[in-house]
This record gives structure tokens, C-alpha cells and sequence, in this order.
């Protein structure tokens, strides 16, 4: 309890302040929250998770310590905001990179979801995203656009490539993760708003598919061949999210896809929007894979896998709502769109 008040006081924190001290603060307090968390399974792959995650969230803190302090002594403002100096600006881009996982600085994150529990992971993947994308969406129109373009396009590149020769759904969903967030730093420069509906309804997809497979006990793929038996509906609904998530009309998330690409061509970046475009396929080629393995592959050999013959039939209203999220809000573009 302790620590996941911790966690939502940190992202308050940070989401909520005008003085870096206090935003940086926030993000302290959220990694200092989490690590307890990762290593709660006393594994040595999850303390390994955690250190690695430690040693990695305290360089990106020290960095944009250092870059809110550069920009402080150069132009007398500790306002986030008031963003001046190039300097700071550049040291700032390549801190909040380490603290999301862009490429080149992705490493950690694979292996620090892949130590973790799902519960965790989830949270890693959403709630931890979320002060760093705040302070980029923040001070977005000081940053050089050509250099998160090129960070953009890198991560939709890595992020598709490297997920598709993995057979664990955690090291997955962190490539899918990546790939994503390539999606979300390409537009912010132009389109902050977009930025933060694109990362609302990855929040809702990636929340949907970690909750059910946490529900059905997936961690790789020769698992899930064979979880159809437990929760056939669960299953297919998770398929549907998967899908969701790689893009396909008319599912959910088309909505921010179709958007970005608009955006991208309006400014004149249509060299831009054909690449990433095409980089999504990478991730669409994996996101079918899953949701092959999820529901309509039936293996012919036997498992040596634990076979769960019943499951808790307790009724999960929140996977359920996500779920029909997850799917059914492409009709409700214009309203979306109007709202933000």
C-alpha cells in the first residue's frame, strides 16, 4: 500500500509541478517506489531486473538534474517552461529517452519487464510513462524536432524488429511498447495534444492485454497455444485487443495511427509518415503472431505445461471494460478529437 501510494504521489508530483526541483523530485520518489516492487519475488533474474532498472533511472535523474541546472545558471529560470539553452535541451531529450526506454537507450527495458511480474510490468509499461512523456509534452517546443524524429523512427525500427523473433510475451509487449512510443515522440513537436491521446489509448490497450494475460497465467508463447481451453471469450477478446494494438481498422487503435499519419502530412513530412508507416508493418507481423497463438492455433503434439483444467470464474469487470475500450472506439473519433 505504502509503495503504490508512493507511485501515484511521485506522478502527481511530477505531472503537476512548474519547478524542475520538484519535478525531478517526483520522479525520484516514483523509481524509489517501484524498485521494491520489481524485486519482490526474491529471483535472481528480478534482482537483477532491479538493478539494471536502478542504475539506469538514477543516470536519466542525474541527467536532467544537470540539464535543469545548466539551463538555470545560463538563463536564471528554474520554470520548466522557460527551456533556453540548447545545451540543457539536448541533455534534457537524451534523459527523458533513458527514462522511456527510446532507442538507442532501450536496452534495459526488455529485461527489466521480463524480470517482473505482470502486475509489475503493467505498471512499468503505463504509470511509469507517464511524468516523463508529461515533461516532454511540456517543454516540446524547445526540442530540436529533427533529432525526435530521428529517435522516433529508430524506436518504431528496433521496436518492431526485435520483437519478432521473441517467444516471451513480457520482452514482447516491451518491444511493442517501444515501437509505440516512437509513434507518440514523432508528432509531439507538432501536435502535443495528439501525443497525449496516442498515449492514453496505448495506456487502455497494453492495460487490457497484461490484464488477461495475467488472468490466464501466459508468460511465453507455447503456453498460450494452449490457453483457448481455459477462457475461449477472454481469449478471443484479447485477440481483438492485440489486432487493436498492431493498428488494424476499425478497431481502436487505428484512431491514433490514421491521426499522426494526417498530422505528419499536413507539416510536410510525408518522407516521415511513409517510413514509420511502413515500420509499423514490423509490429503488425508479431501482433498477428500473438493473436494466432492466442486463439486459432490448436497444436497437434502434448505440453509438458501445467494444464489449469478450471480457472476462478469470478467476473473481471475491469478487463471486460478495457476490452470493449480497447475495440470499439473508432466510431467515436470525432468526439475524441474534439475533446482534445
Amino acid at each position: 500500500l505504502i509503495f503504490t501510494m508512493s507511485l501515484v504521489m511521485g506522478t502527481s508530483i511530477t505531472i503537476s509541478s512548474n519547478h524542475w526541483i520538484l519535478a525531478w523530485t517526483g520522479l525520484e520518489i516514483n523509481t524509489l517506489a517501484i524498485i521494491p516492487l520489481i524485486s519482490k519475488s526474491h529471483h535472481p533474474r528480478a534482482i537483477e531486473a532491479t538493478i539494471k532498472y536502478f542504475l539506469t533511472q538514477s543516470a536519466a535523474s542525474a541527467l536532467i538534474l544537470f540539464s535543469s541546472l545548466t539551463n538555470a545558471w545560463f538563463t536564471g529560470q528554474w520554470d520548466i517552461t522557460q527551456l533556453n539553452h540548447p545545451t540543457s535541451c539536448l541533455v534534457l531529450t537524451t534523459a527523458i529517452a533513458i527514462k522511456l526506454g527510446l532507442v538507442p537507450f532501450h536496452f534495459w527495458f526488455p529485461e527489466v519487464l521480463q524480470g517482473s511480474s505482470m502486475i509489475t510490468a503493467l505498471l512499468l509499461s503505463t504509470l511509469m510513462k507517464l511524468p516523463p512523456i508529461t515533461l516532454l509534452l511540456i517543454t516540446s517546443q524547445s526540442l530540436d524536432p529533427s533529432m525526435l524524429t530521428f529517435l522516433a523512427i529508430s524506436s518504431a525500427l528496433i521496436g518492431g524488429w526485435m520483437g519478432l523473433n521473441q517467444t516471451q510475451t513480457r520482452k514482447i509487449l516491451a518491444f511493442s511498447s517501444i515501437s509505440h512510443l516512437g509513434w507518440m515522440i514523432v508528432v509531439i513537436t507538432y501536435n502535443p495534444n495528439l501525443t497525449f491521446l496516442t498515449f492514453i489509448l496505448y495506456v487502455v490497450m497494453t492495460t487490457t492485454v497484461f490484464l488477461s494475460l495475467n488472468q490466464i497465467k501466459v508468460l511465453k508463447l507455447s503456453t498460450m497455444l494452449i490457453s483457448w481451453t481455459k477462457t475461449p471469450t477472454l481469449n478471443a477478446s484479447m485477440m481483438l485487443t492485440l489486432l487493436s494494438l498492431a493498428g488494424l481498422p476499425p478497431l481502436t487503435g487505428f484512431m491514433p495511427k490514421w491521426l499522426i499519419i494526417q498530422e505528419l502530412t499536413k507539416q510536410e513530412m510525408t518522407p516521415t509518415a511513409t517510413i514509420i508507416t511502413l515500420l509499423s508493418l514490423l509490429g503488425l507481423f508479431f501482433y498477428l503472431r500473438l493473436a494466432y497463438h492466442s486463439t486459432i492455433t490448436l497444436p497437434p503434439n502434448s505440453s509438458n505445461h501445467m494444464k489449469l483444467w478450471r480457472i476462478n470464474k469470478t467476473p473481471n469487470t475491469p478487463t471486460a471494460i478495457l476490452s470493449a475500450l480497447s475495440t470499439s472506439l473508432l466510431p467515436l473519433s470525432p468526439l475524441i478529437i474534439t475533446m482534445f
